[in-house]
């Protein structure tokens, strides 16, 4: 039986480079024709690098630029800490251009301007080609009909805007990657392979709605630290938006198909781990396939696996979306970069089987 991935982000190329070198037949289907940059991402852990390693994209082609450090920002305070090894930040552009590449030489078969449409009865309707096999689903925070996943009362939204590269943004953010929070919400700000920034923002539905539009947002957040980064932005740029963000779920059963990355474990993004799911599921599910192990029992397998990592930066998520309360925690400055560290190494994830 053919595998079939659905999706040629960073979990759904993990998945085929891992079966291509199997040899194990499979056809990765991916809606884009050029490769983008996507909203989500960017933030790449040591523990991810050493996995992107492994899947042959070397750390050094995506960026010379090392993040050494973790800073945050609530309400006038700021708290920095070591991070327990370097990372980096790079485009989503180019990591899933190195990671499709990766695909390319090991032999995957990936056909492009591929849209899938539904997903009914372990089989995907591609552009309305209906395809079976084993189906991995692979389209990162973008549901399909059929495999859609659950919301709540006031669900996570995510906002980004870029910064183009200057000496101002090298200052102030430097080898370091920020959390700048505010009610209901946090901002993270890093420095890509080329110098620009991202400027991701996560928050709650109602903080949004109250503010009017996102451009009213960032014109509401974008004062002290913040709003010396903002300063470059002027009205005309984009602003991306991503809805319905499912932070802090897992998928239990895999309904007939093996979830990947956002699709089967949705962290908060503060952890910077979300790169790191996304590729260790794909590893893992396509090594089970290969195993003969099926989709639901991989998944439940998968969701014990991220657990740990996925409801403790959910549980830090409800903490810093509260300024006051984040404030306090951040009072006890000799405590909180210890506790920093902590969290950092809790939320991340190997790229092994469980």
């Amino acid at each position: 039986m053919r595998a079939l991935i659905l999706g040629g982000g960073p979990a759904g190329a993990a998945a085929a480079i891992t079966l291509a070198r199997a040899g194990a037949p499979h056809l990765l289907v991916e809606r884009t024709r050029e490769t983008g940059d996507a909203l989500c991402g960017g933030f790449l852990s040591w523990r991810t690098l050493e996995t992107l390693g492994r899947l042959g994209v070397t750390p050094d082609t995506l960026s010379k630029r090392l993040i050494g450090r973790v800073r945050l920002f609530a309400g006038g305070r700021c708290v920095e800490a070591p991070l327990p090894r370097p990372a980096r930040a790079v485009s989503r552009r180019t990591l899933d251009t190195a990671l499709l590449a990766a695909a390319a030489r090991a032999g995957a078969a990936v056909e492009r301007g591929a849209m899938v449409r539904t997903i009914e009865r372990g089989a995907a309707d591609v552009d309305g080609a209906q395809l079976a096999g084993a189906l991995f689903l692979a389209t990162g925070k973008h549901d399909v009909r059929g495999a859609g996943r659950p919301l709540d009362g006031d669900p996570s939204l995510g906002l980004r805007v870029r910064l183009a590269p200057s000496p101002t943004l090298d200052l102030l953010v430097g080898d370091a990657v920020e959390l700048h929070l505010f009610d209901r919400g946090y901002a993270g700000v890093a420095l890509q392979e080329d110098g620009s920034a991202n400027v991701c923002l996560a928050l709650r539905r109602s903080r949004l709605r109250e503010a009017g539009s996102p451009l009213a947002l960032l014109r509401e957040i974008g004062t002290g630290p913040l709003g010396e980064r903002l300063a470059t932005l002027v009205d005309a740029k984009p602003i991306d938006a991503v809805a319905n963000v499912p932070y802090g779920w897992r998928a239990q059963a895999g309904d007939g198909c093996y979830r990947l990355g956002d699709q089967g474990a949705v962290i908060a993004s503060l952890a910077g781990e979300g790169m790191g799911i996304a590729l260790a599921s794909g590893i893992d599910a396509a090594a089970a396939y290969l195993s003969g192990m099926d989709a639901d029992r991989w998944q439940r397998r998968f969701a014990r696996r991220s657990r740990r990592p996925v409801l403790l930066a959910d549980a830090v998520r409800h903490l810093l979306e509260r300024p006051a309360i984040a404030r306090r925690a951040l009072a006890g400055t000799r405590i909180a970069p210890q506790l920093i560290q902590v969290i950092a190494r809790a939320t991340r994830i190997g790229a092994g089987a469980s």
